[in-house]
């Protein structure tokens, strides 16, 4: 196994580790979490990048890659929707994870046929927003629980804790609904991109 693949079996388990640490309601559990979260990011660029350089694109690379991607966003919004501040519908979770499934069934119904199906454009911007809105809230958290553990600073701020936690948490469930709604909009392209691969046009 390369590099680059190695990376990215590297992030599936940085993805399990999240989890657990994760599991702990604890502003030093959640910043490290936050710095294993960016750590699996960067695995995810520079596998990429060193395949290319080096001419190591496989397709154990092309299938897997996005696969690890999912499985670390999925830990990640997983943990996140059990931090009851950050507000996160329930249903956008859903309409991420139908994407994600069926874009990886399609993808294996394709490698069953001897076609291989990388990410495009769409998906890689997908996981990006995934990303961006992972690293952002995930930050808002650990300030709140900064609050939270250090009540005597939380009163010196304007209008108390109570405006911060309404803020963050509005911010978080709209931005959350935005990354749903681009997420399956990204589905869209991936099917339209990729309906001769996967032989739908016979589909009625």
């Amino acid at each position: 196994m390369n590099l680059p693949n190695k990376l990215t079996v590297a992030r599936c388990i940085m993805a399990v580790v999240f989890v657990g640490i994760m599991s702990y309601k604890h502003v030093l559990a959640y910043a490290l979490a936050y710095f294993l979260f960016i750590a699996a990011m960067l695995t995810d660029y520079y596998d990429g990048k060193i395949a290319r350089a080096r001419n190591l694109v496989t397709n154990f690379g092309k299938l897997f890659d996005p696969v690890a991607d999912k499985v670390l966003m999925a830990a990640a919004l997983i943990m996140l929707m059990t931090i009851p501040e950050l507000r996160i519908p329930g249903w956008t979770i859903v309409a991420i994870f139908s994407r994600e499934f069926l874009v990886m069934g399609a993808r294996s119904l394709a490698a069953a046929e001897g076609t291989v199906i990388a990410a495009n454009e769409y998906g890689k911007a997908k996981t990006i927003v995934q990303m961006i809105y992972v690293l952002v809230f995930l930050f808002f958290a650990i300030v709140l629980e900064l609050l939270e553990t250090w009540q005597g600073l939380a009163l010196w701020l304007p209008g108390g804790p109570g405006i911060y936690q309404t803020v963050i948490g509005l911010a978080s469930r709209y931005t959350m609904v935005m990354v749903a709604l681009y997420t399956v909009y990204s589905g869209l392209q991936f099917a339209r991109l990729n309906w001769k691969a996967l032989h739908l046009d016979g589909v009625t």
